[in-house]
């Protein structure tokens, strides 16, 4: 197995058993990606723009609170509005990631457009998820950066308060993040951008198109005609309302619950058209799995039909929902096998290795290869499974302690990454108190 730091135990937490299908209607907090995306606009629009029911977690504070280190006024008073009126953005300012890849991917080129100098750090973790290519890619369009030889977290972005911008090509293969952070920032670069990814395929292309789909809402001319280039026109962004959708991926461990449980879950608030999260590819999966998956008025609506079923499929485009699968897999009543997510191991933590170590030391049948992982479904007991600070596994082991008794996390509060009221959440869905 590949390389995972144990963490130690620090409060370990019983995941609830069911003792009867689960039957709840939900509403989740927003999606973090469309959350994080429209702060960034927001920033760098020319007017106010404001979030309506935006996510409150900790990946989406932190883009807040560097947004408003380098100047911008970003008001998270409400939790249902947040306010954001941008200034002329200046450093000194030191920026903390946390963990998330969305920070330290699109804070770099923003930073650019700041007078002075920021500095990036972030969790232990951060330091070696991959950032070379942006680094790269932003001196190649005239930006200063230092960093550690490892080119890594630290950096420091020594902003001039304008970026030259032109063409670029970068390597964007482990992580589309790469690409988004470049587009976010380019309408205000003086030339624009153009970005050429030349490499093995760009993973998680939904959150790609939720970029350009958001830059032209905000006013940005973006051509993404031309397979593996984007280009973004020099101009305003304008400021607006951003109607932040409930979280795909953060729903996907309840949906999973319905189909081990044979219960139903609706997830209230889903828009009827024009998502701009994979909710067709996340429908087709589940489905091959012995879901029933409607939409209607009243949300998005998953069934468990009977025994879930083994799945074999690339998820490179939907790997957040790796985890989530996996735990299904475990539950299924045949082999699945996972592709095109060797990316995924530099997560939150190797997420490969992570899922193998855990899952075998319930008692699974599971092995993972360069990109993949393949489970073979057997009977597992409980015990406890490590999370390694990572939301997603923590997901993946409350699903399993569904129907697995005596499964205990060793750290449930990871989930405050995305969503905070996980514990809580997760707790009414078994007790139908939700």
């Amino acid at each position: 197995m590949g390389n995972v730091t144990a963490t130690r135990p620090l409060q370990p937490w019983a995941a609830p058993n069911a003792s009867d299908p689960v039957s709840a209607s939900l509403r989740l907090p927003g999606s973090k990606s469309m959350t994080n995306r429209a702060l960034v606009l927001g920033a760098l629009a020319a007017g106010p723009s404001t979030l309506s029911r935006p996510l409150r977690a900790r990946d989406t504070e932190l883009m807040a609170a560097a947004l408003r280190a380098m100047g911008a006024h970003v008001s998270i008073a409400d939790d249902d509005r947040w306010l954001i009126r941008p200034h002329r953005l200046f450093g000194p300012a030191h920026v903390d990631v946390g963990l998330a890849g969305t920070i330290m991917r699109f804070v770099p080129p923003v930073a650019g457009l700041a007078d002075g100098q920021v500095t990036l750090d972030g969790d232990p973790h951060a330091r070696t998820r991959p950032l070379g290519p942006l680094i790269g890619a932003l001196r190649s369009l005239g930006v200063r950066v230092d960093t550690p030889a490892s080119g890594s977290l630290p950096l420091v972005v020594l902003g001039a308060g304008r970026v030259t911008g032109g063409e670029v090509v970068i390597d964007a293969s482990a992580s589309s993040q790469l690409v988004s952070g470049l587009l976010l920032a380019a309408p205000r670069f003086d030339r624009g951008v153009v970005v050429r990814h030349v490499g093995p395929p760009v993973p998680s292309a939904p959150h790609l198109r939720m970029t350009v789909q958001m830059l032209r809402a905000a006013g940005a001319a973006v051509d993404d005609s031309a397979p593996d280039v984007w280009a973004v026109e020099p101009g305003p962004l304008t400021g607006r309302s951003w109607e932040i959708e409930p979280d795909l991926s953060g729903a996907v461990p309840f949906f999973a619950a319905a189909m081990v449980t044979g219960g139903e879950v609706t997830l209230r608030g889903w828009p009827a058209r024009g998502s701009a999260q994979p909710v067709e590819r996340l429908r087709s999966l589940l489905q091959q799995m012995g879901a029933t998956v409607t939409l209607t008025t009243e949300g998005l609506s998953v069934r468990g039909t009977g025994p879930v079923k083994g799945l074999h499929a690339n998820l490179s485009d939907v790997s957040e929902l790796t985890p989530a699968l996996t735990a299904l897999a475990m539950l299924a009543d045949s082999p699945s096998v996972f592709t095109g997510i060797s990316h995924i191991r530099g997560h939150e933590t190797d997420r490969l290795a992570a899922l193998a170590r855990e899952f075998t030391g319930l008692g699974a049948d599971i092995t993972e290869s360069a990109d993949g992982l393949a489970i073979r479904p057997r009977p597992l007991h409980g015990g406890v499974f490590r999370t390694y600070h990572d939301h997603r596994m923590a997901h993946a082991a409350a699903v399993v302690g569904l129907v697995v008794p005596d499964v205990e996390l060793d750290d449930v509060s990871c989930t405050s990454k995305t969503m905070p009221e996980f514990p809580a959440l997760w707790s009414a869905l078994v007790t139908g108190k939700s």
